[in-house]
């Protein structure tokens, strides 16, 4: 996926000006999607040149002028054409699991620090992602649509912060249950 296209799903939910849309970021699509506010900025330009999305400049008293970007025409048959694309399971990049393949070298007190520490940044976003739930997302099939399809995106990452802490739970067990 490209920058492009996860600022279009962020941007098409309403128009915003770059600050509030690097907001709104990282609060949702950011979420599965890291850029930086800089890498936004620049992709906003490079989306206008394209024509997939339009500013308007709002003059704001005492303040700088504020750029309002919305997604064109053009820039929503984009994002309808890139979701209709097929796209292929990311691999998996994670320096955890090589450390943990490559384990037996270091002690394993070293490991398990390393395991806890992974613990403890799952717990934080999983309980983030819960409270985002308990939040905007209490009956999910009451939402319209595009919140319907949000909470979809949620479900995964609460899935899959899950799955790691029992993937930890499971690996300091084995640690603490084998002789070195």
């Amino acid at each position: 996926m490209a920058l492009a296209h996860a600022i279009l799903a962020a941007l098409v939910e309403a128009p915003c000006s770059g600050y509030d849309l690097a907001k709104r970021f990282d609060g949702s699509v950011g979420f599965f999607w890291s850029a930086s506010h800089q890498q936004i900025y620049r992709e906003l330009s490079k989306l206008e040149d394209q024509k997939w999305i339009s500013s308007e400049t709002i003059q704001q008293a005492g303040r700088p002028d504020k750029k309002l970007y919305s997604v064109t025409g053009l820039g929503e048959q984009q994002l309808k054409e890139w979701i209709a694309q097929p796209c292929e399971p990311t691999p998996i990049k994670d320096d955890l699991l090589v450390k943990i393949f490559a384990g037996h070298v270091a002690p394993k007190e070293t490991i398990l620090a390393e395991l806890e520490q992974h613990q403890k940044a799952h717990l934080e976003k999983l309980s983030i992602y819960e409270d985002l739930e308990q939040h905007y997302f209490q009956n999910p099939q009451e939402l319209p649509e595009p919140q319907q399809f949000q909470y979809l995106t949620l479900l995964n990452g609460i899935t899959y912060e899950r799955h790691w802490l029992a993937w930890c739970d499971r690996v300091i067990q084995s640690l603490n249950q084998t002789k070195k």
